[in-house]
């Protein structure tokens, strides 16, 4: 049975992170800046510098750091992969993506928002109330290792165009805490994790807003929400807000060699008009207690992904040979379509980390009041 306990702001160097609340499933005793002194960076240069540097860091952001215009602004010819007619996305040619189909446009962007702002290891960023806010830019996690980014808003990343930027970019990290942040208007991904391992990771208690001017649908849905490639990837992603998405929500796998494990429970997708979870080859995903509401299509039953989310007591009760208990049922609601190719009860087996086997599952009847009190910035301090 899933308790709430309460939440006690964590100051001590015995406890380590200056975070609210201790990490759990995958990214367990990451500590962060640990006992580090907590530091206010006054300005957008300042941050960038503090967040790239070797030293161990607690750092609180009370304001917006914008680096909107701090790189100046590119135009060049990009493309128009979608001729719908309300505010379509555009496209910057990033590695010559463009096709030779797709009609020619000017695009201007931000130059600042194709590149995330480097993050070293053992770093806590924290966000004060709901005042922290890196706008224009993301973060790169690029072999960075023991790193908390708790209660910040990051967005307005070149919302307009797809390669405009991620707002979390992974790519090697190890023991990372992604917690109580809020997310929107992003060009690419909400969170992308790239082709080296990215371990010990978990997502959670997070809002993706998926609302935006421009889409690839021009449905006002962000489709690039999650892009999880890494070999090896090793990610709990849990509690956290979906909303507003048409797909990548998330994507797993896709390459042959790699391998993702995803222990996904107790998210609330709300409103979604593509699809949610895509699981590719080599992914390994573990679903119970999610929430999926007004969700056209939960999954999209990629044979090549291997997937487990039950939606029966007789499913459920598979699990308790391999986890020792029974998984927790997913729940399909307001005319959510169904989770295709979601019973491949054999992955359940690599799912014995002790992370796992003792997880906090609520039943997905309690979980959109709860992911709508608690996800996003604000709820912590």
């Amino acid at each position: 049975m899933f308790v709430l306990g309460s939440l006690a702001i964590i100051f001590v160097a015995s406890r380590g992170a200056l975070a609210v609340g201790s990490p759990f499933g995958f990214a367990s005793g990451t500590t962060g800046g640990a006992s580090a002194a907590q530091a206010i960076p006054t300005s957008a240069a300042e941050l960038k510098s503090w967040l790239a540097d070797s030293t161990p860091r607690n750092i609180l952001l009370d304001r917006t750091y914008d680096f909107t215009d701090t790189e100046g602004s590119v135009t060049e010819i990009g493309c128009k992969p979608w001729t719908c007619s309300s505010n379509p996305q555009l496209a910057i040619n990033a590695n010559n993506w463009c096709s030779s189909s797709a009609a020619k446009v000017s695009v201007t962007y931000k130059k600042a928002g194709t590149s995330g702002l480097v993050v070293g290891s053992n770093k806590t960023i924290l966000g004060k109330g709901t005042s922290g806010w890196i706008k224009g830019k993301g973060l790169r996690l690029a072999g960075s290792k023991n790193v908390i980014i708790q209660n910040i808003r990051i967005s307005d990343i070149n919302a307009q165009y797809v390669w405009g930027g991620d707002a979390i970019s992974l790519q090697g990290a190890t023991n990372v805490w992604i917690d109580h942040n809020y997310f929107k208007n992003v060009g690419r991904q909400f969170i992308v994790s790239h082709f080296d391992p990215n371990t010990k990771v978990t997502i959670s208690n997070n809002y993706f807003n998926g609302q935006s001017t421009y889409s690839t649908g021009c449905d006002q849905h962000h489709y690039w929400a999650f892009l999880l490639l890494g070999k090896d990837d090793q990610i709990t992603f849990a509690r956290n807000y979906v909303y507003f998405t048409s797909g990548r929500g998330p994507h797993i796998g896709g390459t042959s060699g790699n391998k993702q494990t995803l222990h996904m429970f107790n998210n609330y997708f709300n409103d979604i008009t593509g699809h949610a979870l895509d699981a590719g080859v080599g992914a390994q995903v573990l679903a119970e207690g999610n929430y999926f509401d007004k969700v056209k299509t939960p999954s999209t039953g990629n044979m090549d992904g291997a997937v487990f989310a039950a939606t029966s007591s007789s499913m459920a009760d598979q699990c308790s040979s391999r986890i020792g208990r029974k998984c927790v049922l997913n729940t399909l609601a307001g005319g959510s379509g169904t989770l295709d190719n979601a019973a491949n009860n054999g992955i359940v087996a690599q799912f014995t980390a002790s992370v796992v086997k003792s997880a906090s599952i609520m039943d997905p009847s309690a979980v959109a009041a709860h992911v709508l009190g608690n996800a996003g910035t604000g709820k912590v301090n």
